[in-house]
C-alpha cells in the first residue's frame, strides 16, 4: 500500500455522460481538480459537444515504481462512475497508453473512453475507429501529440488576423517545448510566423534577425522537452527562461506551467495577444491588467481543447484519422475565436468573459436537447446502421486552413425539467466565483482513499498551480 489519494470530480453532466483526464503528481489536491473538471464544462460548452466535464487526480508521484499500481487500484475505486459515466483520458503524469493498459488490467476495457463505447449502437465499430485515430500518424505524430498545439497555432493565427496582423509579419515567442508547445511552433512557423524565441527548462533559446529553425530544434528535442544545445547556429542565442516574456514580438504562446503570467511581471509583456496553450498560464490579477493595456488574451479553454474536441470527434464518428480532427478544428476554431473577440471588443470585457458566457449558453441548450443526468437523446448521431462514417483522404501533411462560415449556435428544444444529481461545492463552496457561472445542476465530487495510513490530503493550492511535491508518504 502507498499513501496516495485520488479525487474525481464531475463538474456536470450532459446526455449523461462527462469527460475529463486523469492527472497525477505529488501535491495534487481537491481543489485542483474541482477547477479543472469546471475547465472540461466550458471546453465541451464552447465547442458544442454534447457531454459535460469532469476530472480526475491521483496525489502521487508519477515516476515512482508503484504508479501503475496505484493508478489500477485508483480505477478499481472509481469502477462504477468509468463504467457509464465517466469517460477519461491521458493527462500530467498519465500517457493514454499507460491509461488503456490499465483499463484492459482492471477488466474495465480495452480504452479509457469505455463509458462512451458501451453507449454505441455497434461498440465494435467504434472501437476499431479509436484504435485508427488514435494509432495513425501524421508527419510522424499521432493524434494526442498534433492536435492539441495544432489548435493552439490555428486560434492564435485568428486572434492575429482578427487584428489586422499577418501571418507573414507576424513575430512569436512561445514558453515551453513539450508536445503542446513544439506542435504550436511547428503549426505557426508553417503558416509563416517569425517563431524568434522558444524556452526550455535550461532557458531560452532566441534569433531575432532571421528566426529560429523549429523544425531543426523539433529533431534536437528530448521526450521532455529539453533541446539539445549542440544544434544551435552560430546566431543563435541563449538567454535566461524568464526573458521571454520581455520579447518584441506580437504573440506570446504560454505552453508550460499555470500561473506563469502574473501581475508582478505581466507588465513586462510587449506582445498584443497571449494564446494561452497551458492551463490557466495567466492569473486573473494579471489578465485584467493586460485587459486594461488592450493585450488580448485568448483563453485556454477555447486556445488548447483541440486534442479533447478530436478525440470526441473520432469517438462519435465525425472524423477518423489526425488530418481529419485538424480539418474540422479549423473549421470551428477560427470563427469561434473570431466571435468571441468582436464580442469582448463590443461589450468592453475579455476574451474570457465572453467565452464563459458563450460556453454556458450552449451548456444550456445541449442540456435542454439532450439531457443533463438522465439522457433524453442518445448520444451517438442519428447515422443509419451498417453504413459508417467515411471521410475523404487526409493529405499526408496537414495545412493551416483558411477562415471557414462561423458555426452558429444549434437552436434547441425547451425538454423535461433538469434531472437532479448529487451535489458538493467546490473550492470553498463558491462556483460563481471562480468560473463565472454556477453549473445547472452543481458538482459531484468524489475523494477516493487509497490507503489506510490516516495521511491527509494535500494541502489545497490554487487552480492548476503545480504546487510543491509532497514529502514522501510512508510505505506500507
Amino acid at each position: 500500500m502507498t499513501s496516495a489519494r485520488g479525487y474525481v470530480v464531475i463538474d456536470q453532466l450532459v446526455t449523461g455522460i462527462a469527460t475529463g483526464g486523469l492527472r497525477m503528481r505529488p501535491g495534487c489536491t481537491l481543489n485542483e481538480v474541482t477547477e479543472l473538471a469546471r475547465e472540461m464544462t466550458l471546453k465541451m460548452g464552447a465547442f458544442g459537444i454534447h457531454v459535460g466535464g469532469a476530472k480526475g487526480g491521483i496525489d502521487f508521484d508519477s515516476t515512482d515504481p508503484r504508479a501503475e499500481e496505484v493508478r489500477e487500484r485508483f480505477l478499481e475505486a472509481v469502477r462504477p462512475l468509468l463504467e457509464r459515466f465517466w469517460v477519461t483520458a491521458g493527462d500530467l503524469g498519465t500517457q493514454q497508453e499507460q491509461l488503456d493498459r490499465a483499463f484492459s488490467r482492471v477488466g474495465i476495457g480495452e480504452n479509457s473512453f469505455h463509458a462512451a463505447v458501451v453507449r454505441a449502437p455497434a461498440a465494435d465499430e467504434v472501437r476499431a475507429r479509436i484504435r485508427h485515430a488514435f494509432t495513425a500518424e501524421t508527419e510522424g505524430l499521432k493524434l494526442s501529440e498534433l492536435v492539441g498545439g495544432y489548435g493552439v497555432a490555428e486560434a492564435a493565427l485568428a486572434a492575429l488576423g482578427h487584428r489586422g496582423i499577418a501571418a507573414g509579419s507576424a513575430r512569436a515567442v512561445l514558453q515551453g517545448f513539450g508536445a503542446m508547445g513544439g506542435s504550436t511552433a511547428r503549426y505557426l512557423a508553417r503558416a509563416g510566423v517569425k517563431v524568434v524565441g522558444i524556452t526550455d527548462a535550461q532557458g531560452l533559446i532566441r534569433n531575432t534577425e532571421r528566426g529560429l529553425d523549429v523544425d531543426l530544434l523539433l529533431s534536437a528535442r528530448s521526450p521532455g522537452g529539453l533541446i539539445d544545445r549542440s544544434v544551435l547556429r552560430a546566431d543563435d542565442e541563449e538567454l535566461p527562461g524568464d526573458s521571454w516574456l520581455d520579447q518584441d514580438v506580437d504573440l506570446l504562446v504560454p505552453a508550460a506551467v499555470s500561473y506563469t503570467i502574473t501581475a508582478a511581471n505581466c507588465d513586462r509583456i510587449r506582445g498584443s495577444i497571449i494564446a494561452e496553450a497551458a492551463n490557466v498560464p495567466t492569473t486573473p490579477e494579471a489578465e485584467q491588467r493586460l485587459l486594461e493595456r488592450g493585450v488580448t488574451v485568448v483563453p485556454d479553454f477555447i486556445a488548447n481543447t483541440g486534442a479533447a474536441a478530436g478525440a470526441w470527434w473520432v469517438i462519435l464518428g465525425e472524423v477518423v484519422s489526425p488530418g481529419g480532427a485538424c480539418s474540422r478544428l479549423s473549421d470551428e476554431i477560427r470563427p469561434l475565436v473570431r466571435g468571441l473577440m468582436s464580442r469582448a471588443d463590443r461589450t468592453g470585457t475579455s476574451m474570457r468573459t465572453a467565452g464563459v458566457l458563450f460556453a454556458r449558453e450552449n451548456s444550456q441548450r445541449m442540456i435542454r436537447e439532450y439531457g443533463e443526468a438522465v439522457a433524453y437523446r442518445d448520444l451517438y448521431p442519428a447515422t443509419p446502421q451498417g453504413q459508417p462514417f467515411i471521410e475523404p483522404d487526409a493529405p499526408a501533411f496537414v495545412e493551416l486552413a483558411e477562415p471557414v462560415q462561423p458555426v452558429q449556435p444549434v437552436r434547441r428544444e425547451e425538454s423535461a425539467p433538469f434531472a437532479e444529481t448529487g451535489r458538493a461545492s467546490g473550492a470553498g463552496g463558491h462556483f460563481a466565483e471562480t468560473t463565472g457561472y454556477n453549473p445547472p445542476n452543481g458538482a459531484y465530487t468524489a475523494a477516493v482513499e487509497l490507503s489506510d495510513s490516516g495521511r491527509e490530503p494535500a494541502a489545497a493550492c490554487p487552480a492548476y498551480w503545480p504546487g510543491p511535491a509532497d514529502p514522501a508518504g510512508e510505505q506500507l
